[in-house]
């Protein structure tokens, strides 16, 4: 049974204390459509503002830890064990807290820089505003759920150029899959390197909006990209991971394969992630959606069945369009909210140093044994000779704290957007797959895919690309995921007092397959 999430239904009594409010004030000179834009604004904000406050609670790690061991720390001063000294971290903490630029300045070390902690305390008049948005807190430094994240991203890392048509007949999947189902307390699917959202795992590894041609405008872009070469890791000598955590550039460049590819590979899909702007692939998934034409529209739009008019700045391609772009940087926000202010997590990279020098003997770290113990870190140290996480980029991660994730962030937001506007049943067309290497695209035709299906694949795709590039952890894209969701159905929930149609409401399906409904009653 849907959950029903109306306003008159959730707010009765804010609602009618903003009635009463508005019929006793003295309202301000203007016509009655400047009264009515007042009161809908008016009817927003407070809708908004009473939202539960869901509470901010990190994991602990910052005081239960010394050093700040389970910390990020990038660009700041290390010692030789790649920690930071404690003077800069909590020099930057005090930073962020006065919430200033000038106070920034003052924190040691670079020369690169921290990307953004203001940002966390930028305000979003539209939906949610991000200090409101639900966020789980992270896993703990030292438990077993931990442990099977960072397990999770060795495998990922070995198997960055596994072509994803091939897992099925992979040694080394295979290996991962088995080694993985051995952590204690992981919370995967059985489907490897997948989240288990509904619809998600059925078909190909990539979604069907990371292959299909893009209409754009008159021109129509095949979405074949350059990639980096195979076989090409980073940070794996301990020298140059230090320099890069002290805040040196990296110390080479990308090295990219001339030949343009359709995505067929961790690495490619790493790669992706690494080069495109904020929401690029939804973006492109509205275009795609846009180009099928009435047949993939959901049932609530009340203009395919309309005799006389039709969709355009409302229910049409600008309102989609704009909406995508407009959940993508409130999502943003409300991840650097997490980020910088509540849980602050050190990188995937730093965390194998602490695996690396845990083994080598130099330091003690409260690891888990279980992460120890995986053949991920056994088969990593067999590849490069010690445990460090090799990177797909030659800077490793950028210089914000882990969690939440900004992509996976982007993308709840957006497939909510998206959603709102395309019936999640209907069946994609001509469904393909990419070849082994990346040249051509092949026809699919193991199954039906769906639109809610597929939406659901490339936002744990857009997400899981960053696992591929070694610096996020599953739980990163996990509750991200959801906050981004959070993120996109407040949005809804402003736009849908603004709409003059006669609908009901917008109805999504969410990641977890429950129905939600946001009435324009």
């Amino acid at each position: 049974m849907p959950f029903n999430l109306t306003r008159r239904s959730m707010f009765p009594a804010v609602l009618t204390s903003i009635a009463a409010t508005e019929a006793n004030a003295q309202m301000p000179a203007g016509n009655a459509r400047s009264r009515r834009a007042l009161q809908i604004r008016r009817t927003a904000a407070q809708l908004q503002s009473n939202q539960p406050d869901p509470g901010a609670a990190a994991n602990g790690d910052e005081t239960r830890f010394p050093r700040y061991m389970a910390m990020f720390s990038k660009t700041l001063p290390h010692n030789d064990l790649g920690e930071v000294t404690p003077e800069a971290y909590e020099s930057m903490v005090r930073a962020i807290s006065t919430g200033t630029l000038s106070a920034l300045a003052a924190v040691p070390g670079g020369p690169g820089k921290l990307v953004n902690p203001l940002a966390s305390y930028s305000y979003v008049l539209e939906g949610l505003d991000g200090h409101k948005v639900p966020c789980a807190a992270p896993p703990a430094f030292d438990s077993p759920e931990q442990a099977g994240d960072m397990a999770e991203l060795y495998w990922m890392a070995l198997a960055r150029d596994v072509p994803f048509r091939e897992y099925d007949a992979s040694p080394l999947i295979d290996a991962a899959g088995k080694d993985l189902a051995t952590m204690s307390q992981w919370r995967a699917p059985k489907a490897i390197f997948r989240q288990g959202f509904d619809g998600e795992v059925t078909g190909p590894y990539l979604s069907q909006f990371l292959w299909m041609d893009v209409p754009f405008g008159t021109y129509t872009i095949p979405q074949r990209y350059p990639s980096q070469e195979p076989g090409k890791d980073y940070l794996v000598s301990y020298n140059e991971w230090l320099s890069v955590q002290r805040g040196a550039p990296p110390p080479e460049a990308a090295r990219f394969d001339s030949t343009p590819r359709y995505l067929r590979s961790g690495r490619d899909l790493a790669t992706y992630v690494w080069k495109d702007f904020s929401y690029q692939a939804f973006l492109n998934a509205a275009l795609i959606l846009l180009g099928q034409g009435g047949r993939v529209l959901a049932s609530t739009n009340p203009y395919p069945t309309h005799p006389r008019s039709a969709g355009f700045s409302t229910f049409g391609g600008p309102m989609v369009l704009d909406l995508v772009a407009r959940a993508a940087n409130a999502a943003l926000q409300a991840a650097w909210c997490q980020k910088w202010l509540v849980h602050r997590k050190l990188r995937p990279e730093a965390f194998a140093a602490r695996v690396h020098h845990q083994l080598d003997g130099r330091a003690q770290y409260p690891v888990h044994a279980s992460l120890l113990a995986s053949k991920a870190v056994e088969e990593t140290k067999r590849k490069y000779g010690n445990a460090l996480l090799s990177q797909a980029y030659p800077e490793g991660s950028p210089a914000h704290p882990s969690f939440a994730a900004g992509h996976a962030a982007i993308a709840g937001a957006c497939t909510a957007v998206l959603k709102a506007f395309f019936d999640d049943a209907a069946v994609l067309t001509s469904p393909v797959q990419a070849s082994a290497d990346g040249l051509a695209l092949n026809p699919y035709t193991a199954g039906a895919l769906t639109v809610g299906g597929e939406l659901n694949k490339l936002a744990v795709n857009i997400g899981f690309g960053r696992h591929f590039a070694g610096i996020h952890y599953r739980a990163d894209a996990r509750e991200s995921l959801l906050l981004g969701e959070e993120v996109g159905l407040g949005l809804l929930r402003d736009f849908a007092l603004t709409l003059p149609e006669e609908f009901p409401g917008f109805e999504i399906r969410r990641f977890s397959g429950a129905r939600t409904f946001i009435s324009a009653a």
